[in-house]
Protein backbone atom coordinates (compact mmCIF):
# COMPACT_ATOMS: atom_id res chain seq x y z
CA UNK A 1 0.00 0.00 0.00
CA UNK A 2 2.81 2.41 0.73
CA UNK A 3 4.53 1.82 -1.99
CA UNK A 4 1.50 1.98 -4.31
CA UNK A 5 0.83 5.69 -2.74
CA UNK A 6 4.17 6.69 -3.25
CA UNK A 7 3.87 5.48 -7.15
CA UNK A 8 1.04 7.70 -7.26
CA UNK A 9 2.47 10.46 -5.99
CA UNK A 10 5.73 10.18 -7.90
CA UNK A 11 3.44 9.51 -11.33
CA UNK A 12 1.45 13.10 -11.04
CA UNK A 13 4.56 15.09 -10.07
CA UNK A 14 6.02 13.36 -13.60
CA UNK A 15 3.00 14.25 -15.08
CA UNK A 16 2.56 17.66 -13.90
CA UNK A 17 5.82 18.48 -15.40
CA UNK A 18 4.98 17.47 -18.71
CA UNK A 19 1.65 19.53 -18.34
CA UNK A 20 3.15 22.54 -18.21
CA UNK A 21 5.54 21.90 -20.43
CA UNK A 22 2.56 20.57 -23.09
CA UNK A 23 0.55 24.19 -22.12
CA UNK A 24 3.53 26.39 -23.02
CA UNK A 25 3.70 24.38 -26.86
CA UNK A 26 0.21 24.24 -26.70
CA UNK A 27 -0.97 27.76 -26.25
CA UNK A 28 1.29 28.71 -29.21
CA UNK A 29 -0.13 26.10 -31.57
CA UNK A 30 -3.40 27.15 -30.42
CA UNK A 31 -3.17 31.09 -31.83
CA UNK A 32 0.01 30.71 -34.47
CA UNK A 33 -0.52 26.76 -35.58
CA UNK A 34 3.54 26.64 -34.76
CA UNK A 35 5.26 23.75 -32.68
CA UNK A 36 8.09 25.65 -31.30
CA UNK A 37 10.63 23.17 -30.47
CA UNK A 38 12.62 26.36 -29.56
CA UNK A 39 10.46 25.76 -25.94
CA UNK A 40 12.89 23.31 -25.32
CA UNK A 41 15.74 25.78 -25.30
CA UNK A 42 13.71 28.41 -22.87
CA UNK A 43 13.92 25.24 -20.26
CA UNK A 44 17.57 24.87 -20.79
CA UNK A 45 18.57 28.79 -20.50
CA UNK A 46 16.29 28.57 -17.42
CA UNK A 47 18.41 26.33 -15.42
CA UNK A 48 21.69 27.40 -17.07
CA UNK A 49 20.77 31.25 -15.62
CA UNK A 50 19.96 29.01 -12.47
CA UNK A 51 23.54 27.40 -12.37
CA UNK A 52 24.95 30.56 -12.45
CA UNK A 53 22.65 32.25 -10.10
CA UNK A 54 22.73 28.97 -7.31
CA UNK A 55 24.63 30.76 -4.83
CA UNK A 56 22.28 33.52 -4.42
CA UNK A 57 18.88 33.56 -2.25
CA UNK A 58 16.65 30.76 -4.31
CA UNK A 59 13.48 33.37 -4.69
CA UNK A 60 16.30 35.53 -6.26
CA UNK A 61 17.90 33.32 -8.58
CA UNK A 62 14.18 31.10 -9.56
CA UNK A 63 12.65 34.80 -10.39
CA UNK A 64 15.73 35.84 -12.37
CA UNK A 65 15.14 33.08 -14.29
CA UNK A 66 11.55 33.67 -15.00
CA UNK A 67 13.06 36.82 -15.61
CA UNK A 68 15.34 36.04 -18.35
CA UNK A 69 13.28 33.15 -20.32
CA UNK A 70 10.41 35.42 -20.32
CA UNK A 71 12.69 38.19 -22.47
CA UNK A 72 14.02 35.31 -24.43
CA UNK A 73 10.86 34.31 -25.23
CA UNK A 74 10.08 37.82 -26.36
CA UNK A 75 12.94 38.39 -28.24
CA UNK A 76 12.82 34.75 -30.49
CA UNK A 77 8.98 35.87 -30.93
CA UNK A 78 9.67 39.32 -32.09
CA UNK A 79 13.26 38.75 -34.26
CA UNK A 80 12.67 35.25 -35.77
CA UNK A 81 8.55 34.54 -35.81
CA UNK A 82 7.00 37.97 -36.44
CA UNK A 83 8.87 38.28 -40.02
CA UNK A 84 7.49 34.92 -41.16
CA UNK A 85 4.17 35.01 -39.38
CA UNK A 86 2.16 34.89 -42.17
CA UNK A 87 4.05 31.96 -44.21
CA UNK A 88 3.32 28.60 -44.41
CA UNK A 89 3.26 26.18 -41.69
CA UNK A 90 6.26 24.29 -42.97
CA UNK A 91 8.30 27.39 -42.87
CA UNK A 92 7.35 28.18 -39.24
CA UNK A 93 8.34 24.65 -38.59
CA UNK A 94 11.67 25.30 -39.86
CA UNK A 95 12.02 28.48 -38.14
CA UNK A 96 11.01 26.99 -35.12
CA UNK A 97 14.29 24.30 -35.50
CA UNK A 98 16.88 27.01 -36.38
CA UNK A 99 16.12 29.10 -33.03
CA UNK A 100 16.21 26.15 -31.52
CA UNK A 101 19.42 24.76 -32.76
CA UNK A 102 21.00 28.25 -32.46
CA UNK A 103 20.24 28.47 -29.09
CA UNK A 104 21.65 25.18 -28.09
CA UNK A 105 24.48 25.09 -30.12
CA UNK A 106 25.04 29.25 -28.79
CA UNK A 107 25.03 27.28 -25.01
CA UNK A 108 27.56 24.74 -26.10
CA UNK A 109 30.07 27.58 -27.16
CA UNK A 110 29.55 29.12 -24.32
CA UNK A 111 29.46 26.54 -21.54
CA UNK A 112 31.10 23.64 -23.19
CA UNK A 113 29.29 20.23 -24.07
CA UNK A 114 29.60 18.69 -20.79
CA UNK A 115 26.92 18.82 -17.84
CA UNK A 116 27.58 20.45 -15.33
CA UNK A 117 26.38 19.79 -12.13
CA UNK A 118 25.14 22.19 -9.08
CA UNK A 119 23.00 22.46 -6.33
CA UNK A 120 20.00 24.03 -6.10
CA UNK A 121 17.75 24.06 -2.63
CA UNK A 122 19.18 20.68 -2.13
CA UNK A 123 16.02 20.55 0.91
CA UNK A 124 13.47 19.71 -1.69
CA UNK A 125 15.13 16.21 -1.79
CA UNK A 126 14.09 15.14 1.51
CA UNK A 127 11.04 13.28 2.28
CA UNK A 128 8.24 14.30 4.33
CA UNK A 129 6.81 11.86 6.10
CA UNK A 130 3.22 10.99 5.94
CA UNK A 131 2.27 7.74 8.02
CA UNK A 132 4.45 4.88 6.46
CA UNK A 133 4.53 7.05 2.97
CA UNK A 134 8.09 8.68 2.20
CA UNK A 135 7.20 11.24 0.01
CA UNK A 136 9.62 13.93 -1.22
CA UNK A 137 9.32 17.64 -0.82
CA UNK A 138 9.85 18.16 -4.44
CA UNK A 139 7.38 16.11 -5.69
CA UNK A 140 4.86 18.04 -3.67
CA UNK A 141 6.33 21.42 -4.54
CA UNK A 142 5.91 20.31 -8.33
CA UNK A 143 2.05 19.57 -7.64
CA UNK A 144 1.38 22.74 -5.63
CA UNK A 145 3.38 24.47 -8.18
CA UNK A 146 1.42 23.10 -11.23
CA UNK A 147 -1.73 23.52 -9.49
CA UNK A 148 -1.60 26.80 -8.59
CA UNK A 149 -0.01 28.14 -12.31
CA UNK A 150 -2.36 26.20 -14.04
CA UNK A 151 -5.34 28.42 -12.60
CA UNK A 152 -4.00 31.23 -12.81
CA UNK A 153 -3.45 30.47 -16.58
CA UNK A 154 -6.89 29.51 -16.65
CA UNK A 155 -8.51 32.77 -14.88
CA UNK A 156 -5.90 34.94 -17.13
CA UNK A 157 -7.62 33.62 -20.10
CA UNK A 158 -11.20 33.51 -19.19
CA UNK A 159 -11.35 36.82 -16.55
CA UNK A 160 -8.56 39.28 -18.71
CA UNK A 161 -8.57 41.03 -21.80
CA UNK A 162 -5.74 39.84 -23.43
CA UNK A 163 -6.71 36.52 -22.40
CA UNK A 164 -10.14 36.82 -24.06
CA UNK A 165 -8.54 37.83 -26.84
CA UNK A 166 -6.31 34.71 -27.14
CA UNK A 167 -9.21 32.24 -26.41
CA UNK A 168 -10.28 33.98 -29.78
CA UNK A 169 -7.30 34.26 -31.80
CA UNK A 170 -7.23 30.21 -30.96
CA UNK A 171 -10.76 30.00 -32.53
CA UNK A 172 -10.42 32.15 -35.60
CA UNK A 173 -7.56 34.03 -36.07
CA UNK A 174 -8.03 35.93 -39.02
CA UNK A 175 -11.78 37.18 -37.45
CA UNK A 176 -10.26 38.15 -34.22
CA UNK A 177 -8.14 40.56 -35.99
CA UNK A 178 -10.88 41.61 -38.28
CA UNK A 179 -12.85 42.37 -34.87
CA UNK A 180 -9.96 44.76 -33.46
CA UNK A 181 -7.94 42.25 -31.57
CA UNK A 182 -4.17 42.86 -31.98
CA UNK A 183 -2.03 40.32 -33.42
CA UNK A 184 1.03 41.53 -32.19
CA UNK A 185 0.48 41.67 -28.83
CA UNK A 186 -1.93 38.71 -28.65
CA UNK A 187 1.25 37.22 -30.14
CA UNK A 188 3.96 38.45 -27.95
CA UNK A 189 1.93 37.46 -24.38
CA UNK A 190 1.66 34.39 -25.57
CA UNK A 191 5.36 33.59 -26.07
CA UNK A 192 5.69 35.66 -23.12
CA UNK A 193 3.64 32.83 -21.41
CA UNK A 194 5.00 30.34 -22.67
CA UNK A 195 8.39 31.34 -22.06
CA UNK A 196 6.94 31.80 -18.16
CA UNK A 197 6.54 28.31 -18.03
CA UNK A 198 9.02 27.17 -19.46
CA UNK A 199 10.67 28.51 -16.54
CA UNK A 200 8.97 27.34 -13.95
CA UNK A 201 9.87 23.65 -15.38
CA UNK A 202 13.36 24.94 -15.66
CA UNK A 203 13.01 25.57 -11.55
CA UNK A 204 11.91 22.44 -11.01
CA UNK A 205 14.27 20.16 -13.25
CA UNK A 206 16.81 21.78 -12.01
CA UNK A 207 16.18 20.67 -8.69
CA UNK A 208 15.16 17.29 -9.80
CA UNK A 209 18.23 16.76 -11.94
CA UNK A 210 20.89 19.17 -10.36
CA UNK A 211 22.71 19.19 -13.51
CA UNK A 212 22.52 21.55 -16.49
CA UNK A 213 23.92 20.74 -20.34
CA UNK A 214 22.77 22.15 -23.57
CA UNK A 215 20.36 19.25 -24.95
CA UNK A 216 18.41 18.44 -21.63
CA UNK A 217 15.27 20.68 -22.21
CA UNK A 218 15.06 18.13 -25.37
CA UNK A 219 13.16 15.09 -23.91
CA UNK A 220 10.64 17.94 -22.17
CA UNK A 221 9.54 19.57 -25.18
CA UNK A 222 9.01 16.26 -27.16
CA UNK A 223 7.22 14.80 -24.75
CA UNK A 224 5.22 18.14 -24.79
CA UNK A 225 4.67 17.80 -28.45
CA UNK A 226 2.91 14.16 -27.60
CA UNK A 227 1.16 14.98 -25.12
CA UNK A 228 -0.62 17.99 -27.00
CA UNK A 229 -0.97 15.32 -29.76
CA UNK A 230 -2.79 13.09 -27.30
CA UNK A 231 -4.77 15.90 -25.82
CA UNK A 232 -5.70 17.25 -29.38
CA UNK A 233 -4.00 20.00 -31.24
CA UNK A 234 -5.12 23.55 -30.50
CA UNK A 235 -7.10 21.88 -26.72
CA UNK A 236 -5.36 23.44 -23.72
CA UNK A 237 -7.30 21.16 -21.06
CA UNK A 238 -6.64 18.37 -23.87
CA UNK A 239 -2.53 19.31 -23.45
CA UNK A 240 -2.77 19.45 -19.96
CA UNK A 241 -4.92 16.23 -19.39
CA UNK A 242 -2.01 14.59 -22.02
CA UNK A 243 1.00 15.75 -20.34
CA UNK A 244 -0.75 14.00 -17.06
CA UNK A 245 -1.36 10.73 -19.00
CA UNK A 246 1.98 10.79 -20.27
CA UNK A 247 3.67 11.00 -17.08
CA UNK A 248 1.43 8.80 -15.04
CA UNK A 249 2.24 5.77 -17.37
CA UNK A 250 5.90 6.77 -17.83
CA UNK A 251 5.89 6.20 -13.68
CA UNK A 252 3.97 3.29 -13.28
CA UNK A 253 5.64 1.53 -16.76
CA UNK A 254 9.03 2.16 -14.48
CA UNK A 255 7.52 0.51 -11.41
CA UNK A 256 5.32 -2.39 -12.96
CA UNK A 257 7.72 -3.66 -15.39
CA UNK A 258 10.28 -6.35 -15.13
CA UNK A 259 13.33 -4.84 -14.51
CA UNK A 260 15.04 -6.58 -18.23
CA UNK A 261 12.15 -4.57 -19.57
CA UNK A 262 12.47 -1.09 -18.04
CA UNK A 263 15.23 -0.23 -20.94
CA UNK A 264 12.48 -0.40 -23.18
CA UNK A 265 10.05 1.98 -20.91
CA UNK A 266 9.86 4.66 -23.49
CA UNK A 267 9.11 2.22 -26.67
CA UNK A 268 5.87 0.85 -24.02
CA UNK A 269 5.10 4.81 -23.73
CA UNK A 270 5.03 5.72 -27.56
CA UNK A 271 3.46 2.25 -28.17
CA UNK A 272 0.34 3.45 -25.86
CA UNK A 273 0.72 6.87 -27.60
CA UNK A 274 0.01 5.39 -30.87
CA UNK A 275 -2.61 3.23 -29.58
CA UNK A 276 -4.31 6.31 -28.24
CA UNK A 277 -3.73 7.86 -32.09
CA UNK A 278 -5.05 5.01 -33.95
CA UNK A 279 -8.38 4.94 -31.87
CA UNK A 280 -8.71 8.74 -31.66
CA UNK A 281 -6.42 10.60 -34.33
CA UNK A 282 -7.80 13.93 -33.53
CA UNK A 283 -7.07 13.28 -29.95
CA UNK A 284 -8.72 13.05 -26.74
CA UNK A 285 -9.96 16.76 -26.80
CA UNK A 286 -10.80 18.64 -30.22
CA UNK A 287 -10.38 22.55 -29.71
CA UNK A 288 -13.03 24.73 -30.75
CA UNK A 289 -11.14 25.87 -33.72
CA UNK A 290 -10.49 22.14 -35.22
CA UNK A 291 -15.03 21.40 -34.88
CA UNK A 292 -16.67 21.58 -37.76
CA UNK A 293 -18.86 24.47 -38.01
CA UNK A 294 -22.47 23.76 -39.23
Amino acid sequence: MTYAVQTMVDAVSVGALYAMSALGIGLLFGIMRLINFAQSEFVTVGVYTLMLSAGLWFPFAALLAIVVVVLLALAVERAAFRPVRDADPATLLITSFAVSYLLQYALVLIFGARPIGFDLLPQLGQPVLIGEVRIPRLNIVTIVVTVVLMAAVALFLRRTRIGIEMRAAAVDFRMARLLGVRADRVIAVAFGLSGLLAAVVSVLFAAQTGTASPAMGLQLALVGFVATVIGGMGSLPGAVLGGLAVGAVTVLLQAVLPPDLRVYREAFVYAAVIAVLVLRPQGLFRSAAMRERV
